[in-house]
């Protein structure tokens, strides 16, 4: 998995954003080295998710990104992308990877190490930790768990650890240190004035 892009940029299609065109400026700097991960709010109907989804894969293949597709694996299917990835309240991650295939890939989000390790016995390919710090990008969810909760689900497992949850390019290094891969962004790209400087920034930090 030493191929996963660094860079998780999970897309926010609530009204008034464009994430097309937030991920086409993050595409343009971030290339290769960029994961999108299509994530739609609970009112969007499939259609629309598969619209977005669609659109997005064309995008990534242009520069060899990864795309994936948060919750709704169907769509991921339905589209041919690389993959998706389940939270705690999607498809266990079992059988999120019987709908997928083994060569698919599959992300989960973890907190703890041994939820950690369930997911990666279970077949998940990379983590999503977090939220390492305070977040507004999604309701109801529990306490940051900081660096060092980041550190010891890390420590327990051998597969690409992406932080998340209110992220910064400023907090990358301190994020690396406690055994990060990556970094995955929401709000740091998509409400960024500057798109693709926000990518350039998080790119320089996560190759340094």
């Amino acid at each position: 998995m030493s191929s996963l892009g660094r860079l998780h940029l999970i897309t926010d299609n609530r009204p008034g954003q464009d994430p097309l065109a937030v991920v086409r400026a993050a595409l343009s700097v971030a290339r290769a080295e960029l994961v999108v991960q299509v994530r739609v709010t609970d009112e969007t109907t499939d259609r629309q998710a598969y619209d977005l989804a669609r659109r997005v894969t064309v995008l990534c293949a242009r520069y060899d990104a990864t795309c994936l597709v948060n919750d709704r694996l169907h769509v991921a299917l339905a589209v041919g992308a690389d993959g998706g990835h389940v939270g705690a309240d999607d498809l266990p991650v079992g059988a999120a990877r019987a709908v997928l295939g083994s060569a698919a890939v599959l992300g989960a989000t973890a907190r703890e190490a041994d939820t950690a390790v369930e997911a990666v016995a279970a077949g998940a390919s990379y983590l999503g930790v977090g939220s390492v710090h305070p977040t507004t990008s999604k309701d109801g969810l529990p306490p940051p768990i900081g660096a060092a909760g980041l550190r010891a689900v890390a420590a327990a497992v051998s597969v690409p650890v992406i932080a998340i949850g209110g992220v910064t390019a400023a907090d990358v290094p301190d994020l690396r240190a406690a055994g990060a891969y990556g970094v995955a962004v929401i709000a740091a790209l998509s409400h960024a004035a500057d798109p693709a400087r926000a990518t350039a920034a998080f790119v320089e930090a996560l190759t340094c």
